[in-house]
């Protein structure tokens, strides 16, 4: 059985002030790290064989902080970097809302081709390390993408706000499974707040 443990990248500061990032390459602000760290040490006693990770700066930040825990191969995967949003990129809400009301931004990258490519990365994945236990960083659209495939869209892309560092753990056996989603026990901040979910 192949087993991937997806995680959100650290938060940035533009993840702070709601300027939607897609593929601009912002780095992790201090809570990021922090929650980086802890997302490490929740993970240092459990065994992984391979670190995946988007190319972009937050989320390949995130792996190496988590990797200080394991120290095993770490890969770029560019087929799980974030959604493309086109002109909307480096805008906040409101400036989103005004320029675009009906949310459909110039030249942002289709829902299906977002979640063609995340699936296919997950695929490439499970065939290159069959078996083996793996940890992918990687970003909020795409995870969302991953989820409402495999829920049949009963969580994920509209439904699932994921936080930053959240765990959602997957498994193949024939078939993709998801065991949890969002989890964030790990993080002091939602410690007392929030439950793990299980699908």
């Amino acid at each position: 059985m192949t087993s991937i443990c997806l995680i959100r990248h650290g938060e940035t500061d533009w993840n702070k002030e709601g300027i939607l990032q897609g593929t601009k390459d912002t780095p992790l602000n201090s809570n990021g790290i922090l929650q980086a760290h802890q997302c490490s040490e929740f993970l240092k006693n459990s065994q992984w064989d391979i670190l995946a990770t988007s190319p972009l700066q937050r989320a390949k930040q995130t792996a190496q902080i988590i990797n200080n825990n394991h120290n095993i191969p770490l890969i770029e995967v560019k087929k799980f970097m974030e959604r493309h949003y086109g002109d909307a990129e480096g805008m906040t809400v409101e400036e989103r809302n005004t320029k675009f009301p009906d949310q459909k931004y110039r030249d942002q990258e289709a829902w299906t081709d977002l979640q063609k490519r995340s699936m296919e990365g997950l695929y490439e994945l499970h065939e290159r390390f069959t078996n083996q236990k793996i940890l992918l960083v990687s970003h909020g659209a795409v995870i969302n993408a991953i989820l409402a495939t495999l829920s049949n869209g009963k969580i994920g892309t509209g439904k699932t706000v994921l936080r930053n560092t959240c765990m959602s753990h997957l498994h193949f056996d024939g078939k993709w499974s998801i065991e949890n989603y969002n989890v964030v026990s790990h993080l002091s901040q939602y410690n007392d707040q929030e439950n793990i979910v299980h699908y």
